[in-house]
């Protein structure tokens, strides 16, 4: 048992859990509904499986699987088999994912995750206090053979074959210029370099979204706050950027998490421009659904 995530280096052979639970709880950014979250060890070959207690007392489960993916605006979404949602799951799966996390039970009395101050950190603070550890059960891999790439636009995102997971991505904002980062994603880099990046937006756009979402009752924004996003005024970040290129760090940042829904940890390399979930969800639906594009080593 490691009390922390493993170090950079060889990628490990076995499954590994959360070595205990741990527990958080905060408003959800679209919903604003309180929400308590437990994330629990689970047995080896399980995945990451969400289970929702609904408000009749009745409960659901479903798999961070691209499977179960649907379209929600500004976040990523998982369908249960009675159509109840769980959703703004991103920033945990990227957590769990960077941290080499394979397998763990996440209970919710919601149906939106926490959204805090809008980063990954508070996620990745719980699975270091937590701790890993690794099971018996070889961890098997998705290996890109041959680049697949989507297209929308300026809006662009492939990958293609290599021997970890390595992201490099681009975002143009007006006032701001083009903005990228790349590098190998482990537990250290994510820690350091994307998880305290916020999810951010413009405050022009922003405020009637929220007026949107609360007069047609529909779940967009109405957590959102100068203490939950990193709020752009003009050629501005309200109160600063907490690292260069923040807002394409974010990007990077939520790819991760979107990626694991493929069910297995992916070898390869990505380049992307002005991504987001929509363009990183079609990627990986072409990548797993595109015969001889990949393997499982």
């Amino acid at each position: 048992m490691t009390d922390s995530p493993p170090a950079s280096g060889p990628r490990p052979a076995r499954q590994a859990t959360l070595a205990g639970s741990f527990t958080r709880s905060g408003r959800g950014l679209h919903t604003a509904r309180f929400a308590t979250v437990r994330v629990s060890p689970a047995e080896p070959g399980s995945g990451v499986v969400f289970r929702r207690t609904l408000r009749g007392g009745g409960v659901v489960s479903v798999p961070a699987s691209w499977h179960c993916r649907v379209s929600q605006p500004l976040c990523t979404a998982l369908k249960a088999p009675d159509g109840s949602l769980v959703r703004t799951v991103e920033h945990l799966l990227a957590s769990l994912s960077a941290f080499r996390i394979d397998n763990a039970l996440v209970e919710i009395d919601s149906e939106e995750l926490p959204i805090f101050d809008g980063s990954a950190t508070p996620w990745c603070e719980a699975i270091r206090e937590a701790g890993r550890v690794e099971q018996d059960a070889p961890r098997r891999y998705i290996r890109v053979l041959r680049e697949v790439a989507f297209e929308d636009g300026r809006r662009s995102l492939s990958i293609a074959s290599a021997e970890q997971l390595a992201i490099a991505a681009r975002l143009s904002l007006s006032h701001f210029g083009e903005m990228a980062w790349e590098g190998a994603i482990t537990p250290e880099s994510f820690a350091r370099e994307l998880a305290p990046s916020r999810s951010f937006g413009r405050l022009k756009w922003a405020l009637p979204a929220k007026i949107y979402g609360f007069v047609t009752r529909k779940p967009l924004l109405r957590g959102a706050s100068f203490k939950t996003t990193a709020a752009i005024v003009g050629g501005r970040v309200v109160g600063g950027m907490r690292l260069p290129a923040e807002p394409v760090r974010h990007r990077i940042m939520d790819l991760v998490g979107d990626l694991s829904l493929a069910g297995h940890p992916i070898l390869g390399r990505l380049t992307g421009a002005h991504i987001g979930h929509e363009v990183n969800h079609a990627l990986v639906a072409k990548l797993m659904r595109e015969e001889g594009a990949w393997e499982l080593v």
